[in-house]
């Protein structure tokens, strides 16, 4: 990957005039999720850390971030939607209805659960479930369409972007409280705010994102 902003890292704000004591706790509480699963069961993790994989796939160069355990905990501590769309069960029980379903679409297409796969068959199976053509009958009536956008898609993708990581890599600045954003104009920064290299600009900005805080 790129680096599009080197050398920034987000976590320097940690005891700067950005983070008050309550922002701190909200972003280490993020940091200290458990890494083992507290509401699926061994084969859901498993099938849900190879959906992951697919969905998002993460740079070798680095810590992968931990959006198996961000989706548990999501359910696990009960941080629901505010919604809830009509074709779908509940979050937790969408989710597993859905692992369990692409497990038997993966044994009755390949002959192997969904992690077994390899990556090309795992992405036509994603593929189908994105169109809403499989139709197993662990989906237990839940279509399939619906779960991959509304669960699969939104919960592994806010999982990722909830992590100073992915933060470090679009340089977003974090929840900046109580310093607060000011220059909310187009293409314009605070000079707080993590600056973006362009080809031949490396080093300059390198020492300007170290200086960020």
């Amino acid at each position: 990957m790129t680096d599009r902003y080197p050398d920034y890292d987000v976590m320097n704000k940690q005891w700067s005039q950005s983070w008050n004591p309550i922002t701190r706790q909200v972003v280490q509480r993020r940091l200290a999720v458990p890494r083992e699963p507290r509401f699926f069961n061994v084969n859901e993790w498993e099938t849900l850390g190879a959906v992951c994989d697919r969905i998002m796939p993460q740079p070798s160069d680095r810590p992968p971030i931990p959006l198996p355990a961000y989706v548990d905990a999501k359910i696990t501590e009960k941080h629901m939607d505010g919604y809830r769309y009509a074709a779908l069960p509940d979050q937790g029980e969408a989710w597993k209805r859905g692992l369990a379903a692409l497990d038997q679409e993966a044994r009755d297409a390949h002959g192997g659960r969904f992690h077994s796969l390899p990556p090309d068959a795992q992405d036509d199976l994603l593929r189908r479930m994105q169109k809403g053509e499989l139709q197993a009958d662990a989906w237990q009536g839940m279509p399939c369409k619906p779960f991959f956008e509304h669960r699969v898609i939104a919960d592994i993708t806010h999982a990722y972007y909830a992590h100073p990581v992915a933060w470090n890599e679009i340089g977003f600045g974090g929840p900046a409280s109580p310093r607060g954003y000011v220059r909310m104009q187009l293409d314009r920064r605070d000079p707080w705010e993590a600056a973006e290299a362009k080809p031949g600009e490396e080093a300059r900005v390198r020492r300007e994102n170290q200086r960020v805080g």
